[in-house]
């Protein structure tokens, strides 16, 4: 979903950042800080307007990655624009992403772009998003991050 995403953002200037290739240590509230790639990843989120969370789903909740990312995020989060692409086993999980979001708003004042993109395993073949309406969430919610993040602009 993230490369379908990057294709929403035709001439913004973007800084995706993937746990995958990025990989980053498990919070543990004091010394992980002063590791490299966690002082590189909260200068990342200092100079991000908006972050898109791509956010795999388990048990009815995000990922452990994902509350890792707050954490390690911390006050670099505040006042961010956020939107979501989740991915999941089930449709009964579509509310998941409320308490990260609630979490954001409250504890570090985050606008959170409602629309939000929720998707199944149906809705992927081995390599990329297939759904049309997918897609076409996934696109909205770019252009939606880029309006939200030009009209919310302090500069």
């Amino acid at each position: 979903m993230a490369n379908y995403l990057k294709k929403s953002f035709k001439n913004e200037e973007l800084d995706f950042f993937d746990l995958q290739e990025n990989p980053l240590p498990m919070c543990d509230g004091d010394e992980c800080y002063d590791l490299p790639e966690v002082i590189d990843f909260r200068n990342r989120i200092d100079k991000a307007n908006g972050i898109i969370m791509a956010i795999p789903i388990y048990n009815f909740n995000v990922s452990s990655g994902a509350k890792n990312i707050v954490e390690l995020g911390g006050k670099k989060l505040y006042d961010k624009n956020f939107g979501f692409l989740c991915a999941a086993g089930g449709k009964n999980s579509y509310m998941s992403v409320m308490g990260l979001a609630n979490s954001l708003m409250i504890d570090y004042r985050c606008y959170i772009i409602p629309k939000f993109v929720y998707a199944l395993k149906k809705d992927f073949d081995e390599i990329s998003v297939t759904n049309t309406d997918i897609k076409e969430r996934i696109k909205e919610l770019g252009n939606e991050m880029i309006r939200i993040t030009k009209a919310l602009s302090r500069d």
